[in-house]
């Protein structure tokens, strides 16, 4: 992606980040289970209408970086014993992220 809206982005593939321990009312699209939990860039997804807006009636406006994020299933899972590889991806705004 090389479009305005993609060319200066916060977060690129493979950079480590931190989802925001934050729990706002309303209708929120990042699950709790995930809140505080690291992952990894997968891909960016490009600018979307912000969803958590939208439920309320909104615009959506500004639009603003969607990424998918890879997380270990160990990291969210409090004692999972399956596989150490095994992951979930989500798709998350950018507002939810921190770098690690």
């Amino acid at each position: 992606m090389t479009t305005a809206a993609t060319k200066n982005r916060r977060f690129r593939p493979g950079d480590s980040v931190r989802v925001r321990r934050a729990f706002p009312p309303g209708h929120i699209r990042t699950p709790i289970y995930i809140r505080g939990a690291l992952g990894v860039i997968e891909r960016d997804c490009g600018d979307c209408v912000n969803a958590e807006e939208r439920a309320f009636g909104r615009a959506g406006k500004p639009e603003l970086p969607l990424y998918r994020v890879r997380f270990q299933q160990h990291e969210i899972w409090s004692g999972y014993e399956g596989p150490d590889s095994d992951s979930i991806e989500i798709e998350l705004y950018a507002n939810w992220l921190e770098p690690v």
